[in-house]
């Protein structure tokens, strides 16, 4: 099954956020096209983007749905095929670091030190841990074929 693709907007071009936007979501199919994806994967995608062809406004809500859209075909294909784009995993365990083992670190050295106010203290080396483990996930990822060439923020 191939997949679909977006309606061309001309209208877009003096919009740079926008116009990123739909230039990171074409690369996305693009990217995904060039995959052996299963039927049921490539018609929900499909039905993503008939979705987004529908919708006539070229400002803010096409740019909010745009996003939308596309974080659900990631988050499908991730839950589904174990492809991600590059960098998930730093991202998304910058997070996790930051809140699994950030926030602990600062009470303990809150609670060592005597001063609570030393909990933000933990925050960034959560974060460098999460980073850390994402990246070796990230690369994990690579080595086993499970990456596409494509980034998001």
């Amino acid at each position: 099954m191939i997949l679909k693709e977006l309606k061309e907007r001309n209208d877009i071009a003096d919009n740079t956020k926008l116009n990123t936007a739909y230039i990171k979501f074409e690369n996305l199919l693009v990217e995904l096209d060039t995959r052996a994806l299963p039927d049921e994967i490539n018609s929900f995608i499909n039905t993503q983007v008939d979705a987004l062809n529908l919708i006539s406004d070229s400002g803010k809500e096409f740019k909010k749905q745009l996003c939308k859209k596309r974080a659900a075909i990631v988050k499908r294909v991730e839950k589904d095929l174990k492809i991600v784009p590059k960098n998930h995993y730093r991202n998304t365990w910058m997070i996790l670091g930051m809140s699994i083992y950030g926030i602990p670190l600062g009470v303990v050295f809150g609670a060592i030190i005597g001063n609570m106010g030393l909990l933000g203290i933990g925050l960034p080396i959560g974060m460098v841990i999460g980073m850390a483990m994402g990246s070796k996930m990230d690369k994990k990822a690579e080595e086993e074929g499970r990456q596409l060439d494509v980034e998001f923020k």
